[in-house]
């Protein structure tokens, strides 16, 4: 195995050495840990500038230690007790996503546009569909396991009864979170389904077909957007049609709709090469702590902080596609492994690419960087889920059956 952080005494100040190389992927563990200090001094940074008065940076210190908590209970499951579990946390997904859409505005108020979160006095509020991502991925994988077990993958007939399985599971939340007003989680299932579908094995036909079918999907929206606004309005509402024209020309609409990313860019730009120093932000950014946090970093730290951060995540993907690699065998596994690269790799891409105006604004978080209780303890339930695919995978390699 590949070692990139190979030094025993970086291992030691950290207290990974307790953690035997049998156990599970150290290195996992070591960015997981780089990527939360750098979301708490973000976060610590962004909340300097005072638009709130709460203090974000003790709560998100407390979603991860309650998101270790929740990857060591992962830990204590094998796959064959999972995969049972898979369809009744499936469901349990569903019931969630219903319950937001029938409770009383008291219990599920309106928060930037969208009807997602169930708001707890006291306790805080919790957003069904980010867990909903991670059972989205464990039910596919359980769906995809199955089917290849018991059909072989390449006939035409078997691939499409594949397929409606596979659209049946992921369309259902994808409609009940857009009657939520969530176009941006909606976004990330359809990817994880795609990032699924394509290593599932099916006939390379049918894949051509999806890929034709989406590419004429998308173009019919834009040429609606250029020429039919009162066609395009019947798909999508005015909310979402206004974060287009934000993205298309931040300067024109600057003092209105796309004043968060003309202060976002603003701000980036600023940074230059090192950035401002911690707390030397000077550009206002609106919601700085949670979706634009990867400003704070570029204001602060420059394009070198920015590279570093982006870097992170690279490493965090690397090791997840080297765990993956190694389930070969374990289908079940490997195809979560997939989903969680989906997930990741959209969620960075989608989130850094708004910041800087190279995408719309779809309010998409940056995985454990971003605040949010919700956010945070979904992603560490699906890297505790990838942590145990590697100690099932150590323990197997060392086990005496070898």
């Amino acid at each position: 195995m590949i070692n990139v952080f190979p030094y025993r005494g970086l291992r030691k100040v950290i207290g990974l050495q307790r953690f035997k190389e049998s156990f599970f992927d150290s290195n996992l563990v070591m960015v997981l840990i780089l990527i939360m200090c750098s979301s708490c001094i973000a976060i610590y940074s962004a909340q300097s500038h005072g638009q709130y008065d709460e203090n974000f940076l003790f709560k998100q210190i407390l979603w991860f230690v309650i998101g270790a908590i929740i990857i060591s209970g992962v830990l204590t499951f094998d796959f064959e007790q999972i995969e049972r579990l898979t369809p009744f946390l499936y469901g349990f997904g569903l019931l969630l996503l219903v319950l937001i859409l029938v409770a009383p505005s008291s219990l599920v108020p309106e928060i930037n546009g969208a009807k997602a979160w169930f708001k707890f006095p006291g306790v805080g509020s919790v957003q069904p569909s980010e867990y909903m991502k991670i059972f989205i991925i464990l039910m596919l994988s359980y769906i995809t396991k199955k089917h290849s077990d018991s059909h072989e993958m390449g006939d035409i007939y078997s691939d499409l009864k594949y397929l409606l399985k596979v659209g049946i599971t992921s369309g259902v939340p994808i409609l009940l979170i857009l009657k939520q007003n969530d176009f941006g989680t909606s976004l990330v299932i359809l990817v994880i389904t795609a990032t699924v579908i394509f290593v599932s094995g099916i006939s390379w036909k049918i894949i051509s077909v999806i890929v034709g079918f989406a590419v004429t999907a998308v173009s019919t929206l834009v040429i609606l957007f250029l020429y039919k606004m009162d066609w395009l309005l019947l798909f999508v509402d005015q909310y979402q049609v206004n974060r287009i024209y934000a993205w298309l020309d931040p300067a024109k609409y600057g003092s209105d709709i796309s004043y968060q990313l003309k202060q976002s860019i603003t701000a980036i730009g600023s940074g230059m090469i090192s950035g401002k120093g911690i707390g030397g932000g000077e550009v206002y950014i609106p919601e700085a702590h949670s979706d634009f946090i990867f400003t704070m970093i570029g204001e602060e730290f420059g394009f070198v902080g920015a590279c570093i951060v982006v870097c992170l995540y690279f490493i965090l993907i690397y090791r997840i596609v080297i765990i993956g690699f190694n389930q070969m065998k374990n289908m079940f596994e490997l195809y979560i492994c997939v989903g969680m690269i989906g997930l990741i790799m959209f969620h960075v891409f989608q989130n850094i690419g708004m910041v800087i105006g190279l995408l719309p604004i779809t309010g998409i978080p940056l995985p454990l960087l971003s605040y949010g209780g919700s956010s945070v303890l979904a992603t560490m339930f699906g890297l505790g889920l990838i942590l145990n695919i590697s100690y099932q995978q150590k323990r197997s390699m060392f086990s005496g059956d070898n």
